[in-house]
């Protein structure tokens, strides 16, 4: 039994005349009459219109509840009403018998399908199977599926063979929380999800694999974020033997525009090379290690013409009133933690965005710095240049003795609007970054933003001091090669250089702002990687304990290898113009990490607990 000759996609003005069979979802009924009606029949391709014309015929699909699957088997005929809006909208078929497939058995549904994107996410989430019958939601998991066939397809073009590394494995140090499994077989010991295939990649490279790739399922125990989803995520997992930081550099600019302009929202896309920033120059710059290219504002530094201003949060040494508030505040709460003496050095540095060809309101100014205080965490000050080349608004009056100094440093011209951060360097660049991204967006020509910008962020620190340990800790990723080997790790152990000049072949892949991967040339000497553990007062012994395989597999001669993993969820999310990762995700949780379709997670039995050897303990 054929259950149908075409989809709701298919039918067109050549049809007309055939006898079809269409299967669907009954989407809608209008009634014009006792006898005149229209259905709107739905299935994964399309829409088609039904008419009715027939009293017996209206009773059938009166009957019928909408979301119910139906059959229909009828005769194509021409529209007298045509609507160019749909593919099919030049027919219509003649039903001579419809048959219900599948009831919907509620009257009301928890949501209006084709405005689903406009209900309560958690309803969305609870009723994701009648959330994806929507085309504007079904569409993204579309392109997703589209997507990742083309990672693949260029993938393997370019000699990459694909192989799938174990989901059980050991619990590893990688940063974020494992997810546990309990071992029956082994009381008291913990299988984990992988964070990431990172070290199986490597040992991949080690075992004579020479290009490996992945759509790599990754679980890490962490809160979510607009672009980060709770739990799970994929990326394009890829590691290249006898590789530098050019070999992965090339692959990733050749197989990635053409995805990019292929499918993404906008139709232009870098191509190669992108550009390539350091670090700490993208941090002087741009304010952030992820730069939105698209945005031409960038920051200066004016510390050296506006620290003596006379602008209290512009100071560089503590005032007396400053000292003398904050003994008072001490004497107040109790807390001398936080007293400060008159003259001491403050390390206030002051970051400033010129916003040239401005013509907003003083409204619009206060609503975008509050915005800003908000994602930065710390307030913007600001004032203008007007017409006539005067200095106005905000802190104006703090910057009129330096005049002519401040138009000169900054390369000041009539109508600019000037931004300002201050504090601490990394506050101080943070802030700025805010503001670069904030007005970039929002002030009129500043933002060329039908593109997918990309750039490297290379030179990484390989060293910093913790915050709250105070010592020397990587920054980034251990397993990095040091920039230079052995030979700069021994002149920091000398004292020769300052371990936190030592650079790391790592690299971070950005696009539009977002940081789509981090990837490095990894340290595949076992010497060298004692000697680089070493700096953080860790030994071969903990090496060896902490990452047993992959150490002893280096010891049986590695090759040099290097490799990156892009976030497919976060690709997608680009390339759909979406700013939340759960409209691109087929079964998203929700922010606390749970499936409320599923009920997710769930309690499970005594005796399964008592299988995995485990108690439970709740805190009351």
């Amino acid at each position: 039994m054929q259950s149908r000759t075409h989809t709701c996609g298919e039918l067109r003005i050549e049809n007309v005349g055939n006898k079809v069979k269409l299967v669907g979802w009954l989407e809608n009924l209008r009634e014009v009459g006792s006898e005149l009606g229209f259905v709107v029949l739905r299935d994964f391709y399309g829409t088609t219109q039904i008419v009715i014309e027939t009293e017996e015929m209206m009773k059938v699909v009166k009957g019928i509840n909408k979301e119910s699957t139906i059959s229909v088997e009828g005769t194509v005929r021409e529209r007298s009403s045509k609507n160019p809006k749909l593919p099919t909208g030049d027919i219509e078929v003649v039903p001579e018998k419809i048959d219900v497939l599948g009831r919907c058995r509620y009257n009301e549904l928890p949501f209006e399908i084709n405005r689903s994107r406009e209900a309560d996410e958690s309803a969305r989430l609870k009723y994701r199977y009648l959330d994806l019958r929507n085309p504007e939601v079904k569409k993204n998991i579309i392109l997703r599926s589209n997507v990742i066939a083309a990672l693949r397809k260029s993938m393997i073009e370019h000699d990459f063979m694909e192989i799938t590394t174990p989901i059980l494995t050991v619990s590893s140090p990688e940063g974020a929380r494992d997810y546990l499994v309990p071992a029956r077989k082994h009381p008291g010991k913990f299988y984990a999800l992988p964070q990431a295939p990172q070290q199986f990649k490597q040992l991949l490279m080690t075992s004579g694999i020479d290009r490996y790739f992945q759509i790599a399922p990754c679980f890490r125990d962490e809160d979510a974020r607009g672009d980060r989803s709770p739990g799970e995520f994929y990326q394009l997992d890829m590691e290249m033997a006898f590789a530098s930081q050019e070999d992965v550099f090339e692959i990733c600019e050749d197989v990635l525009p053409p995805i990019f302009a292929k499918y993404g929202l906008y139709d232009r896309a870098s191509s190669a090379p992108f550009a390539r920033i350091p670090y700490r120059e993208a941090m002087e710059k741009y304010g952030s290690d992820k730069p939105d290219l698209r945005i031409d504002l960038t920051v200066q530094d004016a510390t050296e013409v506006l620290k003596d201003c006379g602008f209290g949060p512009f100071a560089s040494v503590v005032s007396e009133e400053a000292a003398a508030a904050s003994k008072e505040k001490a004497a107040e709460t109790g807390d001398n933690s936080g007293v400060l003496n008159a003259g001491d050095e403050t390390g206030v540095r002051i970051k400033a965005v010129v916003i040239s060809d401005f013509k907003e309101s003083r409204k619009f100014i206060d609503k975008t710095i509050a915005d800003v205080e908000v994602q930065a965490g710390a307030k913007p000050y600001w004032f203008r240049l007007d017409e006539n080349g005067e200095i106005v608004g905000g802190i104006a009056k703090f910057v009129q003795d330096k005049k002519e100094d401040v138009i000169s440093a900054l390369g000041l011209k009539s109508g600019d609007l000037i931004v300002l951060s201050s504090g601490k360097l990394g506050q101080a660049q943070k802030t700025a970054g805010v503001v670069v991204k904030t007005f970039g967006a929002a002030v009129p020509g500043h933002m060329d933003k039908e593109q997918y910008s990309f750039c490297w962020i290379v030179d990484f620190p390989m060293y910093e001091f913790g915050e709250e340990s105070g010592e020397l800790e990587f920054c980034h990723n251990p397993f990095s090669m040091p920039s230079g080997g052995m030979e700069t790790l021994l002149k920091a152990e000398r004292g020769e250089i300052d371990p936190l000049d030592i650079m790391a072949d790592q690299y971070d892949l950005v696009c539009n702002g977002v940081e789509l991967s981090s990837g490095a040339v990894r340290n595949h000497d076992p010497e060298i990687m004692i000697k680089a553990f070493e700096m953080v007062r860790l030994g071969e012994e903990d090496v060896k304990a902490k990452f047993p395989a992959m150490y002893n597999a280096f010891c049986y001669g590695a090759p040099p290898h290097a490799g990156i993993a892009p976030g497919v969820d976060r690709m997608i999310m680009l390339l759909a113009g979406e700013n939340s990762i759960r409209e691109i995700i087929p079964f998203p949780m929700n922010k606390n990490a749970q499936d409320i379709m599923m009920g997710a997670p769930g309690e499970v039995t005594d005796k399964q607990l008592e299988e995995l050897h485990i108690k439970t303990v709740v805190e009351e």
